[in-house]
């Protein structure tokens, strides 16, 4: 006779459940729990898992102040040292995952970096520049209105010829499709030009206006009225609206990262209009134009995602 007083398997995929060894051992069995509890020594979530739906570029601290507040962001510090923002927008259809950052400085250049720091570490659905803009159209761009562009003119490129003569060589790039049909519900349903209360304490009783337009974008802070590159940008699209310094780089960063094999997220760019890109041009308006283009992006969030 053969005492088995252990456990003893033969063949392959065996398994064993609510089982005891020793003479005196028993089990008891319960029903399954359908509540996890982490235990208090568990390892941290993987956070490479969470699905991030909006990565917010912003390049003043005026503007990343007003998108936090906008969507009740968090502070967050990745161990490498970059600091981002982050949280949950719930919206009737969904509920939105934003992260934000901060450009180290103003340009294409820097834009850029931010944006990859977020695919890096977050590779967000889409992309979004959220700030202030110089506006060029004195009718639809007034201080305090909000342009929504899918639609950007880089006019950087150019040839010098003798005698100071430059030619600009424009390049024209567009949203993917989803993100222009988004918009295209957003005017829809809010008539267009949009009308909204202001979100600056001092203005909640006025409205200002949100208009779809094109945005010109280079390396020049614009101050005067007659600059030639305002010229060349309202001549080579009469619906440029407004300027500013990040939006090719967006756009170029898009175009390049469209030939990997995962996704390539959309993109789009909100700008307050906080000038006119004249002599004017300065700091006085920064806040209400940002306190307006973040609540256009919280008012876009369910059109977009």
């Amino acid at each position: 006779m053969i005492t088995n007083r252990g456990i003893i398997s033969h063949g392959n995929n065996n398994n064993f459940s609510n089982n005891a060894v020793g003479e005196h051992a028993h089990t008891s069995v319960t029903a399954p729990s359908h509540d996890t509890v982490r235990p208090a020594d568990a390892a941290p979530i993987d956070e490479r898992t969470v699905v991030w739906d909006v990565g917010v570029v912003t390049i003043l601290s005026e503007e990343l102040r007003c998108v936090v507040d906008e969507l009740k962001l968090e502070r967050h510090k990745e161990p490498g040292g970059l600091y981002f923002y982050r949280g949950k927008h719930v919206t009737p259809e969904a509920t939105v995952r934003v992260v934000a950052t901060q450009s180290q400085s103003q340009g294409q250049r820097s834009a850029m970096a931010a944006l990859e720091n977020l695919r890096r570490h977050y590779e967000p659905r889409l992309w979004a520049l959220v700030g202030v803009g110089g506006g060029l159209h004195s009718e639809y761009a007034r201080i305090g209105n909000v342009i929504v562009s899918t639609d950007i003119v880089y006019y950087e490129n150019r040839k010098i010829n003798p005698h100071g003569d430059i030619r600009r060589r424009g390049e024209h790039r567009q949203a993917p499709a989803p993100v222009v049909h988004a918009v295209n519900a957003f005017f829809t349903d809010h008539s267009t030009p949009a009308r909204i209360h202001g979100q600056l304490s001092t203005h909640t009783t006025e409205e200002f206006e949100v208009h779809p337009g094109v945005i010109g974008s280079g390396e020049a802070v614009i101050a005067d009225r007659e600059s030639e590159i305002r010229n060349y940008l309202t001549n080579y699209h009469e619906k440029v609206l407004a300027v500013d310094m990040e939006a090719g780089g967006l756009s170029q960063y898009w175009q390049e990262n469209s030939v990997h094999g995962g996704i390539n997220p959309g993109w789009i760019v909100i700008r307050g209009v906080s000038d006119n890109a004249d002599e004017q041009k300065g700091h006085t308006y920064h806040e209400l134009a940002a306190r307006n283009a973040a609540h256009i992006l919280r008012k876009l969030l369910p059109y977009l995602c």
